[in-house]
């Protein structure tokens, strides 16, 4: 959170001078502001949220909800690299905690894309975005300490039963 502290500060017009870049090797970045970035972050993000709710008004046409469903969630998933820089970003996604479920969801949206527009197919669609949930899920658990274990033992807990 060391690296969020200048956002109150830069939303009231402090702080202009700032050495640190956030955005790493990214080039270019000199000429984003604080402020740029975080509208940056911000705008991809809703964006990103939008696309993921208006899918669901054409969730009865599941080509269509998988391609604007996807979309959305690439640019939401993606709206960090404003604030930490795509190298950063890069980086945390390919950390061996991550990277099993990074290659999934990487993977199903590729997949759910592929089905959407050239396959056609509404089944393999919806399959796939139902993994692409699920591995966003267990990607962004990654980033809480334990959560994944306890998902897991909750899962067990409530599966590992005999009635």
């Amino acid at each position: 959170m060391e690296r969020f502290k200048w956002i109150p500060q830069s939303l009231h017009g402090g702080d202009q001078d700032r050495e640190e870049d956030l955005l790493g090797e990214f080039e270019g970045s000199d000429s984003w502001s604080p402020l740029q970035r975080l509208y940056g972050f911000a705008a991809s993000l809703v964006i990103g949220f939008a696309f993921m709710l208006l899918s669901l008004i054409v969730f009865y046409r599941p080509i269509k909800f998988g391609i604007m469903f996807t979309f959305g969630n690439i640019l939401a998933v993606g709206s960090t690299a404003f604030l930490i820089g795509p190298v950063q970003q890069a980086r945390l996604m390919l950390d061996p905690v991550r990277i099993y479920a990074t290659a999934i969801y990487v993977g199903s949206a590729i997949v759910a894309l592929v089905c959407a527009l050239w396959i056609h197919s509404k089944m393999l669609t919806l399959i796939a975005i139902i993994i692409e949930i699920c591995a966003l899920v267990w990607y962004s658990l990654s980033y809480v300490p334990f959560a994944r274990r306890m998902v897991s033992e909750l899962f067990i807990g409530c599966c590992d039963r005999e009635f």
